[in-house]
């Protein structure tokens, strides 16, 4: 088994539950595993799963609507990926810096089978 990964993708957006967060907007990080069987092993790219494209989807979904929380703009992730690519599992994790709270970040991943 294949696992395809990202780790950081740094994608700016204006999700959040607070206008400021929606009105300024801030950077949020993905980190993006899809299990891809073997595609990819025989050292073909049109077999594979090419990374460019895992990115600009990513990119598609945080840009195309707002969301208030991360656990739905990583569901929403998940299932476009889920639905672009021939894999087996998406696990997509977003991360961002809270405002207020002291810690380095926040996260949400959704797991999809």
């Amino acid at each position: 088994m294949i696992v395809v990964e990202l780790k950081g993708l740094e994608v700016f957006g204006h999700h959040g539950a607070y206008a400021e967060e929606q009105a300024t907007g801030q950077p949020f990080w993905f980190d993006v595993e899809l299990a891809v069987g073997e595609r990819g092993a025989d050292d073909d790219l049109g077999g594979a799963v090419d990374y460019t494209e895992v990115a600009a989807v990513v990119r598609e979904v945080s840009d195309r609507r707002r969301f208030d929380l991360l656990e739905a703009l990583a569901g929403a992730v998940a299932d476009e990926l889920r639905e672009r690519f021939p894999v087996e599992r998406a696990i997509v994790k977003v991360r961002k810096r809270p405002a207020g709270l002291p810690v380095d970040w926040a996260a949400a991943t959704v797991r999809r089978p």
